[in-house]
């Protein structure tokens, strides 16, 4: 079984669209462009900026960086407000750590918003270490690059570890890594039946189920 079990935070552990749905409706207000009719659950996962390009089809430096800066200042007020934490991850995390797994979390979120939402829900105290972009410098141009950088730190090999995820930027990130994937269906994202990863979960709290019948 894995050492060491890294979870993805927007759609894995938390339920964060209705937030940020309400910040990127701001943003686009803010900046006189009408509100985009798009189902929004399906682009989270990459960064804030890398979502309004492709929702706008947009590469425009200038919008994108008033874009992102109203999205932020909304969102680091109001819309992170809106989270809320999954239906049993406060007990599978209990789980896992009884169990001797080592837990991370692995996150596109700007640091301060990730702390502050983890620990308002209860569960930044089960995490060993939060990676996020910017808690590395230079900032991580990716989650794929987060994951080597964990790799690193923690002087461990791709083969103690598990990424659970909702999206294909956490799988496609475990696989630069040779790392063994998870991924967790009640969250943002789909994943076509043809990629391969070590579970189809369709809630984080089935985790541990699956991992020990797999060891049984």
């Amino acid at each position: 079984m894995p050492q060491f079990v890294l979870f993805d935070q927007d759609g894995t552990l938390v339920h964060s669209l209705p937030g940020i749905a309400s910040s990127v409706n701001y943003a686009c207000r803010s900046v006189g462009i009408p509100v985009p009719v798009v189902d929004l659950r399906r682009l989270l996962g990459p960064p804030i900026r890398t979502i309004f390009s492709k929702v706008l089809q947009t590469d425009k430096a200038v919008l994108l960086d008033r874009l992102e800066s109203a999205f932020r200042s909304h969102y680091d007020t109001e819309g992170w407000q809106k989270t809320s934490c999954f239906d049993g991850v406060p007990a599978t995390l209990e789980a896992l750590k009884a169990a001797g797994h080592r837990l991370i979390v692995v996150t596109n979120k700007p640091r301060h918003i990730s702390l502050r939402t983890l620990e308002r829900e209860a569960l930044l105290s089960f995490f060993e270490r939060i990676y996020t972009p910017d808690s590395i410098q230079p900032p991580c141009a990716s989650k794929a690059d987060m994951l080597r950088y964990f790799l690193d730190d923690f002087q461990t090999s791709p083969s103690n570890c598990l990424m659970v995820g909702d999206t294909m930027d956490d799988i496609t990130a475990s696989a630069a890594n040779q790392m063994a994937a998870a991924f967790v269906e009640h969250g943002y994202g789909e994943l076509p039946l043809d990629i391969p990863v070590r579970f189809r979960l369709r809630t984080v709290s089935e985790l541990l189920a699956c991992m020990t019948m797999e060891n049984a």
